[in-house]
């Protein structure tokens, strides 16, 4: 049961419609936020320069470290329709160690866990290897992504949006849980 419990059909609906997910009928109790959250993933995805993969591969790693088993237990599509493979996913328990990501989503991947914990770390030196592989623009693209992803993965994680039932096998029970897990 989530920490916030539920809004009312009269609330959530107007907003997510009929069918909200369990964390958007929690997210209606502050709609206008919850939608202006919304848009800002609608912005990333249509406006992005990033590629799909590096950019999912990114969310998920955030999310083990967030531990936040909504965001772990989703899998995104690109805009063709297709899914990181999984054994991608599972590459990220490793990323560093792995021949299968690429220099840049290695890079991006060595970023966002140090913004996911230890931002403090993150100095010229981190920069310079974003830079390496990535645009200015691309790596601001990317302080966004990661930034939204460590803040409102550990939102979704705090409250508890999602019940254990909901979660895929490898994501039940008590202890640290991982994307790659969930297969």
């Amino acid at each position: 049961m989530p920490r916030i419990p539920f809004a009312p059909p009269s609330v959530y609906e107007p907003v997510f419609g009929a069918d909200a997910t369990a964390a958007q009928q929690v997210f209606a109790h502050s709609p206008e936020i919850a939608l202006a959250y919304i848009a800002f993933g609608d912005t990333a995805r249509r406006a992005g320069l990033l590629p799909f993969q590096l950019v999912e591969l990114v969310r998920l790693r955030v999310a083990f470290h967030n531990q936040c088993r909504l965001c772990m237990s989703l899998r995104y599509d690109s805009p063709d329709g297709s899914p990181v493979e999984e054994d991608l996913v599972c590459s990220l328990e490793r990323p560093y160690d792995t021949t299968a990501l690429s220099e840049p989503e290695r890079a991006a991947i060595a970023f966002a866990d140090k913004m996911a914990t230890d931002h403090l770390s993150i100095g010229d030196d981190t920069f310079a290897e974003l830079r390496r592989h990535f645009t200015d623009a691309e790596v601001m693209e990317l302080c966004f992504r990661v930034a939204a992803n460590v803040g409102f993965g550990r939102m979704a994680a705090v409250l508890d949006v999602i019940a254990q039932e909901d979660l895929p096998d490898g994501l039940r029970g008590e202890g640290v849980k991982a994307p790659w897990m969930v297969g």
